[in-house]
């Protein structure tokens, strides 16, 4: 993708770095695929506040993704790349032969015009979904499921991909974009490519406002807070506020909050960290 610098004529555009969307083909969605996407602000369902700093932004409607990419055989032909606002990977629109549309993630290099499918027997080209059993090693692909059938659930925001490393019995051996390894069923589909708008993470809003349009409001430090609203607040000065914690006190920075003995612990070769897990 491409990075747009912003010329500083003005205060919010002298640090942004925004998207210059070279990628995005149609600025219309495809409206059989929207559906309503209900703000919160942070409210559940008894209308408490129970997520803070959330509220407002502009509205926006769901694009309903593919995740399961379970038309087998049939070939689709890319209609489009598009811009999604619930998620920081771009869309392709797919026509399929049989004259249904679905949306899928964009792997990087997709283009307009090109043919994906899924199935057993297809090739591990871009864009096409397959079984992990039928993949050489070294490929980097994306939205993994964790089950067959269950849809994609792993490697799906933008710029990142695992890599199959290894092949054995019944399990796939993926090094995940944190440096994990662990096993997946080998029977689970995944799309092979790296997911769109790998720059994302360099893009820098530039104004406080922007991130307001996302529905994002303005974080108060632990530190700058009384005794009576968070562990760290309080003090004269400016007070360092002790040990990082959340605001229920549970510690940061380096506490295992991963439960002991969970169950998937046994696929886990390889922590992030370099470590092994205890067995």
């Amino acid at each position: 993708m491409a990075l747009k610098k912003y010329k500083p004529i003005t205060a919010g555009t002298r640090w942004r770095i925004g998207n210059a969307y070279a990628e995005i083909t149609t600025n219309e969605p495809e409206k059989s695929l929207l559906e309503a996407a209900k703000n919160t602000g942070g409210r559940n369902v008894q209308g408490r506040r129970s997520m803070r700093y959330i509220g407002g932004g502009n509205k926006k409607m769901y694009r309903k993704i593919d995740f399961k990419r379970n038309k087998n055989g049939v070939p689709a032909t890319v209609a489009s790349i598009e811009y999604d606002p619930n998620r920081t990977a771009f869309i392709a629109l797919l026509n399929y032969a049989d004259g249904e549309k679905r949306y899928i993630l964009a792997p990087q290099g997709l283009q307009v015009g090109a043919t994906v499918v899924s199935g057993d027997a297809v090739a591990p080209e871009v864009g096409n979904a397959l079984q992990m059993k039928n993949m050489p090693l070294g490929t980097n692909i994306h939205n993994i499921e964790m089950q067959p059938g269950q849809g994609g659930k792993l490697v799906r925001s933008a710029g990142t991909s695992a890599q199959l490393a290894n092949k054995e019995e019944k399990y796939a051996v993926l090094k995940m974009p944190s440096g994990e390894l662990r096993k997946v069923l080998i029977n689970c589909y995944a799309t092979v490519g790296i997911v769109s708008n790998g720059d994302h993470n360099l893009e820098m809003m530039g104004k406080a406002g922007r991130n307001r349009w996302k529905g994002i409001r303005p974080r108060n430090r632990g530190v700058a807070m009384n005794p009576v609203d968070h562990p760290m607040g309080g003090g004269e000065g400016r007070a360092s506020g002790g040990h990082p914690r959340s605001r229920t006190g549970k510690y940061a920075k380096g506490l295992k909050t991963r439960t002991r003995g969970k169950g998937s612990d046994k696929l886990i070769i390889q922590r992030k960290n370099g470590k092994k897990l205890a067995k």
